[in-house]
């Protein structure tokens, strides 16, 4: 009987994944809070009278900065180690967070002198500013707060950079090669469910309480979530909520004739600019590059979309259902992180069987060419965001498989650098796809008829340029992914 008790393994790593998961799931919640408690009543732009010019400004600097960062955010997290890193990654992001709310009590000491007040204070002294009859009132509370706002938005990149890498890390710490696109995939759909739940729950918070108090609270989420991985995180090798059995089986892929806990997988070091010396390295930074913004495109512009075609605010009954359904689309990528185990168990490595899944979810995107026309068709929306749904689950499951190709190929110790780097190439895609998609749909609506593609014009022409793009990126950098790393070839450092 106790025979059988020690060798029945544990299944901790799940455990592990779960934290991982909620953690994303925290991070893409910071990440909306602005732009669900920006329009409408008693919100952040009626207050500082921001136009769409200062509320894209921050949004593309946030891009901006959440690329450079995630650049050397992957250094700090092999640096620190995982756990004090992701521990450092959130409390920075959550304090950014927080500190939103902020912003207008600061904007106030600063414009009207009048700093130690509550928040209906500040408000107050902003209103009693801008109606004073002060030279250029208007423009000094919305260029002031604009740039606090900033420097919030500064901050929470700063950390929030830190979640992949680390993210990652800890994936190829806790699982097998084989068992990681799964992980990843799990762990990634938090990103989704973040998606799903912050427009039913934010705007809640800023309606009863206050845009402030919604940065307050979905900000506080990360600091409970940092109390939970003290107590529950260690490497495998030295948890005591790991039995041999689960170690054994986590440390599948190292070579090692004794006790499991003598595994050591880490690998050697690599310094920060040899990285970029590895065909790897590139393989991976096209392929974040070429998909990133898609993902990113059609979470910002999907609302815009269904106002712009189908005049439906995403504040109405209708408008969250839509939202809703197309974020519960895209939890299908659980399933894509299964696949490359199939084509693994056929006898590839896990590295082939990762670009063949890639390649398969690559086509998947293309129903992107058809979602505009079809809605158009029948005259509803449903068709383009089942559609956009679909190409958003190829996305999450192309994503985990990509993330999983750098632990395939580079040493342990040196998989949050890797991830960071390419973290930052999509950074610098998902800017450049939303500040053209902006300029293009500005300059196709004074256009108007004269501005022509695939049969539109005006505005609509603009998005079928843009969703024609989206549809066929993933099948352009896979295959230059494949052109760079044509079979597996892991990293040998001398």
């Amino acid at each position: 009987m106790n025979s059988v008790q020690t060798t029945k393994m544990t299944n901790y790593r799940w455990v592990i994944c779960a934290m991982l998961f909620l953690a994303t799931t925290v991070n893409y919640m910071d990440r909306q809070v602005l732009s669900l408690t920006y329009p409408g009543e008693g919100g952040i732009q009626q207050e500082f009278g921001w136009t769409d010019d200062n509320y894209g400004t921050i949004t593309a600097w946030f891009s901006i900065f959440y690329a450079i960062f995630m650049l050397f955010a992957g250094k700090f997290i092999d640096w620190m180690g995982t756990k004090k890193g992701y521990l450092w990654a959130i409390f920075v992001w959550s304090t950014g967070a927080v500190l939103h709310a902020f912003c207008g009590i600061a904007t106030s000491g600063i414009v009207t002198g009048h700093g130690l007040v509550g928040f209906e204070g500040a408000l107050e002294y902003l209103r009693e500013f801008r109606a004073s009859g002060a030279a250029d009132a208007g423009l000094v509370i919305s260029t002031v707060s604009m740039y606090l706002f900033l420097g919030a938005r500064a901050i929470l990149a700063l950390g929030e950079a830190g979640n992949f890498p680390a993210a990652i890390k800890v994936t190829a710490e806790y699982f097998p090669k084989k068992d990681r696109a799964f992980a990843t995939a799990i762990f990634n759909s938090g990103a989704s469910v973040g998606a799903l739940i912050a427009p039913f729950t934010i705007p809640v918070l800023a309606k009863f309480f206050g845009w402030e108090m919604a940065f307050i609270v979905i900000g506080a989420l990360g600091y409970i979530w940092m109390g939970f991985w003290i107590f529950l995180y260690q490497k495998p090798n030295v948890n005591k909520r790991v039995n041999a059995a689960e170690l054994t089986y986590i440390n599948q892929d190292a070579e090692t004739e004794g006790d499991p806990k003598d595994a050591h997988d880490e690998g050697p070091q690599i310094s920060f600019w040899k990285c970029f010396t590895y065909r790897q390295t590139w393989s991976f930074i096209v392929g974040k590059f070429m998909t990133d913004g898609v993902w990113w495109f059609f979470l910002f512009w999907t609302p815009a979309y269904l106002k712009s075609k189908f005049d439906i605010n995403p504040t109405d009954g209708l408008g969250m259902v839509l939202i809703f359904v197309l974020y519960l689309i895209t939890m299908l990528s659980i399933l894509g992180g299964k696949l490359p185990n199939y084509f693994i168990n056929k006898g590839m490595n896990a590295y082939a069987g990762r670009m063949r899944a890639m390649l398969i979810f690559a086509f998947f995107p293309l129903v992107g060419l058809v979602a505009q026309p079809l809605g158009d068709q029948f005259g509803t929306p449903w068709f383009p965001i089942i559609l956009i749904g679909i190409l958003g689950a190829a996305h999450q499951s192309w994503s985990a498989n990509i993330f999983s190709t750098v632990g395939d190929m580079f040493p342990k110790s040196t998989i949050a650098t890797i991830t960071g780097i390419g973290g930052m190439a999509g950074g610098v895609g998902s800017f450049l796809i939303n500040k053209s998609a902006g300029a293009l749909f500005t300059y196709a609506e004074q256009q108007g008829e004269a501005f022509q593609f695939m049969g539109y014009d005006g505005k609509p022409a603009g998005y079928m340029i843009i969703f024609c793009v989206c549809a066929v990126a993933y099948l352009i950098g896979w295959i230059i992914m494949k052109f760079l790393v044509p079979k597996y070839k892991p990293i040998i450092v001398e």
